[in-house]
């Protein structure tokens, strides 16, 4: 009984001894070699996990940015140049300066702005709102108001006015996309910052015809192409019944906000314009 019970411990520890052996082989023949560098970039990463690069987190952008070899074509919206920077003098190279994005809200109609016609009761999100139907305004681009934007914030830089209804961007925003993708009909942009934070855009995105889309929102963009005209930087197209305002080409010169005759573009954090001189006055001024 002895000798079978110590047969039998020898040869599973012999079994054993085999079994380490392949394994060992096979681990040193199918081992993948990690480049150290991943660790170093993962750690100057703001660890958001976002999703704002474009993958599934820091972890799988730091791989990318290693792999690749190169910065082109990504970014940590997160981080911004600051970020970028300390990458690229982990791999040895130049990082592109690159300005500083913020979202914006591309739609002005509030309560006020566009009322309602209709009141949607039991929904509570614009993914499912918005294949429902247009709105309660009757405006199939506009904003819905229901805050899928909010509820994909991470960083607690949108929220809704509770007197218009549209959601409000603040200091917070990182520029990660979120509330982007989170938008069924596309109301929210990535825009260039600006210097001291100024911006011109259209805030509308309506493409019906400009007595339709006027009749449900007074304060739409109708394709007049009056802004196409003033602008002198050729920043400004007019496509689909649409004005759009390219923020690489626009200087903020203003012109174009003067010429809208429904208020669709908005100055932000300009200051105030400089009344012109009654007539009257001038007449007296030059007697």
């Amino acid at each position: 009984m002895n000798e079978v019970i110590l047969y039998s411990l020898v040869s599973l520890a012999g079994i054993g001894s085999v079994m380490a052996v392949v394994l060992y082989f096979v681990a040193q023949k199918f081992k993948v070699i990690e480049d150290p560098r991943i660790d170093d970039v993962e750690a100057s990463l703001p660890g958001a996990n976002c999703g704002g690069c474009g993958f599934a987190g820091c972890r799988n952008f730091a791989e990318a940015l290693v792999k690749n070899e190169s910065l082109e074509g990504l970014n940590c919206p997160v981080g911004g140049s600051a970020t970028m920077t300390v990458v690229a003098e982990i791999m040895g190279l130049a990082a592109d300066a690159s300005e500083p994005k913020i979202a914006v809200v591309r739609c002005n109609g509030s309560r006020s702005h566009a009322p309602a016609k209709v009141v949607l009761d039991g929904v509570s999100s614009c993914a499912f709102a918005h294949s429902l139907f247009s709105g309660e305004s009757g405006c199939p681009n506009g904003c819905l108001g229901l805050g899928d934007c909010v509820t994909s914030c991470q960083f607690d830089a949108i929220h809704i006015d509770p007197q218009t209804g549209l959601p409000v961007v603040n200091e917070k925003c990182v520029a990660c996309g979120a509330c982007v993708k989170a938008c069924p009909r596309g109301v929210i942009e990535l825009r260039n910052k600006g210097k001291k934070d100024r911006r011109i855009f259209v805030s509308c995105i309506n493409t019906e015809k400009g007595a339709v889309a006027k009749k449900n929102c007074e304060v739409a963009c109708i394709g007049c192409g009056k802004c196409v005209k003033a602008c002198p930087f050729e920043a400004i197209t007019l496509s689909n019944n649409l004005a759009y305002i390219d923020f690489e080409k626009c200087k903020l010169c203003r012109k174009c906000v003067a010429e809208c005759p429904t208020g669709a573009i908005h100055e932000l954090n300009f200051p105030p314009r400089k009344e012109a001189a009654p007539a009257e006055a001038l007449t007296e001024a030059n007697g």
